[in-house]
């Protein structure tokens, strides 16, 4: 008998276009957007495999059968059955050869081309690092809007257009990663849902007593002795020789009694646990406080008077001839620092142009130490950026004249523009864009003297979250696809406005593209001259 060739073959082509490994993809949505094309390619790959995988089984199962047929009847009368010599023959033919090559069949590795798929592209696939910034990004998100963990389990975000939920297992990868962090806090409140689920009749791999141990543990690190005696005792239910929680309980006991023994007054006590407590999921400073306030859309209301000052309008750019006859809609935003909004000042055409040129540069982005001035990252930035210059697209190029005709500033001496791309809940927290008194040497190397002010295009809508907020002042300005905002940094004397302290909250639902141009204070010295004042 012959055996037909299987054919294998596995398009082995990388759909990633950049010739090495990105790292950092959890700080930027659009470097993400590859992951899905690779993952999409492995599994055709592996669905590939399982077709070749079953072509192989179905022709040892025909082989099978024909031979279960033919020895019944070989069995019944083998001298008869061999008394023909075509019999005799074939049952040489058989074991000779063709038991042989069902053999090989048999240890046939149909994954070589899977695997090999796998090898090249495990280069490009995400890190601890990703999943543990993945991870910390969705903690982030539950404190800033304040999302219970069901409804954050549960995938109910609002703006969402394909829903997602965590299962136990993924509950019980977040408590772990807070648990490393020493945040127990979170590491309570995720086994909590993990331990949840599972009692509602979940299946899952996720095993309880390992969630109790976690859960038991964090909860006494923030004072509940308590609650974590009785979890450690639900624990020794499921568990009875658990070591680690046989040990815990007679500590968790000793402790109780000493405590019993020093302060009857168990009342006390527990406020003091419950104040404690508080303390430390509350740990925010008053800063932090107004930040996460704004980005809820919570924060300060203007009075009607001040709101009767800001108005819309139609801006020429103080007579620009670009702009006599076409001018552009503007809108003020706030007051005090003045901040403009721009609209349709950017065609959709010059989003895509702007997007597709930056981002094969995309790159972690960073802050400047203010004590030895070098770049790194931060925590508190979450997000990729790439710089573009004038000379390389007649698109930025023209960018930046729009810039320079409408702010009326000098762009000669500005920085490059900057495109970014926000990660999983994507933010940059509280910081000033100009340099202060105590940060002088910040721009020596451009010598072109501080950021004087600062423009910035949306370049994409946000389902949730993503605004730019000032908490000094309590304005909230949200991204709006083809729109700008535009404020000055400096007051016309030179001295930084600290008003203008601003964030970029985290994004909740949606991908977040913004670009922005940093204007120096070089070459504004007639278009924008100082006064005697410092505070003007």
């Amino acid at each position: 008998m012959a055996f037909s060739k299987i054919w294998y073959t596995v398009a082995l082509g990388l759909l990633l276009p950049f010739s090495y490994a990105h790292t950092d993809f959890f700080t930027s949505i659009g470097h993400m957007t590859d992951l899905i094309n690779t993952e999409k390619d492995l599994v055709v790959s592996l669905k590939d495999y399982i077709k070749a995988e079953e072509s192989k089984l179905e022709q040892i199962k025909k082989w099978a059968e024909k031979l279960d047929q033919l020895t019944d009847t070989a069995t019944k009368d083998p001298e008869g059955f061999l008394g023909h010599p075509v019999n005799a023959f074939k049952l040489m033919k058989r074991l000779n050869t063709e038991w042989g090559e069902l053999e090989s069949l048999v240890l046939k590795d149909m994954s070589d081309g899977f695997i090999s798929n796998m090898t090249i592209q495990r280069q490009f696939f995400p890190n601890d690092e990703d999943q543990t910034g993945a991870a910390k990004a969705l903690l982030r998100l539950q404190d800033t809007y304040n999302l219970d963990t069901d409804t954050l389990s549960r995938g109910n975000l609002p703006g969402v257009k394909h829903k997602s939920f965590l299962t136990a297992e993924d509950c019980f990868e977040l408590g772990k990663i807070a648990y490393t962090e020493a945040d127990y806090y979170h590491t309570e409140l995720w086994m909590e849902q993990a331990l949840k689920q599972l009692d509602e009749g979940e299946v899952s791999s996720a095993d309880k007593v390992y969630i109790l141990d976690y859960l038991s543990y964090a909860v006494y690190q923030q004072g509940d002795l308590s609650k974590a005696m009785m979890l450690t005792k639900r624990l020794l239910e499921l568990d009875p020789e658990h070591q680690r929680a046989n040990g815990n309980m007679k500590y968790f006991e000793y402790i109780m009694a000493k405590e019993k023994e020093a302060n009857r007054s168990s009342t006390d006590s527990e406020d003091q646990t419950e104040k404690e407590t508080e303390v430390k999921k509350k740990d925010y400073l008053p800063e932090r406080r107004k930040y996460e306030m704004l980005c809820r859309g919570e924060g300060l209301k203007m009075t009607p008077r001040r709101q009767k000052r800001l108005f819309c309008r139609y801006y020429d750019g103080n007579r620009n001839p670009r702009y006599i006859l076409g001018p552009v809609k503007q809108e003020d935003e706030w007051d005090k620092p003045r901040i403009v909004r721009f609209l349709d000042i950017i065609s959709d055409e010059e989003i895509e142009t702007v997007k597709e040129l930056a981002k094969p540069r995309l790159r972690r982005a960073t802050i400047s130490n203010p004590i030895t001035g070098a770049l790194e990252t931060a925590h508190y930035r979450i997000s990729k950026s790439a710089w573009l210059s004038g000379y390389e697209s007649p698109v930025v190029s023209r960018i930046n004249t729009r810039i320079q005709d409408l702010t009326g500033l000098d762009v000669s001496t500005a920085e490059e523009l900057q495109v970014a791309n926000y990660g999983v809940g994507g933010q940059y927290e509280p910081h000033f864009d100009f340099a202060r008194a105590n940060e002088p040497d910040a721009f020596k190397e451009l010598g072109t003297g501080n950021r004087i002010a600062t423009w910035l295009f949306y370049m994409s809508d946000v389902s949730a979250g993503g605004a730019t907020v000032f908490p000094e002042v309590g304005a909230s300005v949200w991204p709006k696809k083809g729109t700008a905002v535009f404020w000055y940094n400096l007051f016309p004397s030179g001295e930084g406005d600290y008003s203008t302290r601003h964030a970029a909250c985290p994004v909740l639902v949606g991908n977040k593209w913004v670009s922005n141009k940093w204007l120096h204070e070089r070459g504004q010295e007639f278009r924008r001259p100082c006064t005697l004042s410092e505070l003007e």
